[in-house]
């Protein structure tokens, strides 16, 4: 068992190392054809951040392990929410943007909620078996679609306010970390998912319990560490952006992509999980409204405060203790 734990830390390892290997060189050789830093962070950044959900729901979902793949997107909109704005509100009061406290932050909720009522066929049509069918999957790629013309709009609207950070590196060396980063997510995927399945089967776990636990968190590390960062550097505007964008990404992107692929059949004993991420979501929006309001850059915005932070923290070890104890 020990030799599993040490193998999916490395597969984990691999994975984040391989996003961050694609997402340096696709950058790299977009600006050096001349593709404007705009487009680089809605597409290849934006994409490449989501990486290491999107390879393990495709390994999870193709290889039957579906509630991992289930597991694994849940998991890491509530770890985003709950553990990681929890972290960083704690470090440093968030300042939320008017746009993402009324625009984006309901979009997530709606992308929790469709989870729910998309997964429930049993419940809602009373039918015989619960999925998320292709059906559904092209429903939650049309609404990814609208979400992305909708953030191209307002980048495009804020596009003087952008700062072209992207480090470039000689063709060859983008190349080369592009394959490198592809090569990564390739086999570090696959080395998570067949070992945490395994590690469930040999210690009586549910791959429910594995995809909400350790592929969820282990899957959101590079928001954790954007996050974290950007909190500490008080780029507050990053970090709570990246967590809202991420959970919009998980649900709409990686969840529909994964079940155009292949339906993904939706046990409903996850019912109560996703609850608690739509539960989330309602309580970031509440606590961005009764956090107050500070001055940045000119203009008075929502903040998430630090006693906030805490209470998400709370909730999260509680979550989690409720989810094994469960088991």
């Amino acid at each position: 068992m020990a030799l599993l734990i040490f193998l999916i830390i490395i597969g984990l390892a691999i994975l984040i190392g391989g996003a961050e290997a694609l997402v340096r060189g696709a950058s790299s050789l977009a600006k050096r054809l001349g593709v404007s830093p705009l487009v680089i962070g809605l597409t290849i950044v934006a994409f490449g951040t989501s990486a290491p959900e999107l390879v393990v729901n495709m390994y999870a979902a193709l290889g039957g392990t579906t509630d991992i793949a289930i597991g694994n997107i849940v998991g890491s909109n509530i770890a985003n929410i709950l553990l990681i704005v929890g972290i960083s509100a704690s470090i440093f009061p968030l300042a939320v943007q008017h746009s993402t406290t009324w625009k984006e932050v309901p979009f997530a909720l709606l992308a929790s909620v469709l989870v729910f009522v998309m997964g429930n066929d049993m419940l809602i049509d009373g039918v015989s078996f619960s999925s998320l069918t292709r059906t559904d999957g092209i429903a939650l790629i049309a609404l990814f679609i609208i979400f992305m013309y909708y953030t191209v709009g307002l980048a495009l609207a804020e596009k003087g306010q952008q700062e072209d950070d992207v480090d470039t590196y000689t063709y060859p060396f983008s190349i080369f970390y592009i394959l490198i980063g592809s090569l990564g997510l390739f086999f570090g995927g696959k080395l998570l998912v067949d070992n945490a399945s395994e590690l469930g089967r040999i210690a009586g776990l549910s791959e429910s319990l594995i995809g909400l636990t350790v592929v969820a968190i282990g899957t959101s590390l590079p928001e954790l560490a954007t996050s974290v960062v950007a909190a500490y550097r008080k780029e507050t505007d990053l970090a709570i952006g990246n967590i809202v964008g991420s959970n919009i990404f998980n649900v709409f992107w990686i969840l529909g992509l994964t079940s155009i692929i292949t339906p993904v059949p939706f046990n409903t004993t996850i019912n109560a999980d996703v609850l608690v991420a739509v539960g989330a979501t309602l309580l970031l929006f509440i606590f961005i409204l009764i956090g107050g309001k500070k001055k940045f850059l000119d203009t008075e915005r929502h903040v998430i405060t630090r006693w906030e932070g805490i209470v998400f923290l709370l909730l999260y070890i509680g979550y989690t203790g409720y989810v094994i104890a469960r088991g």
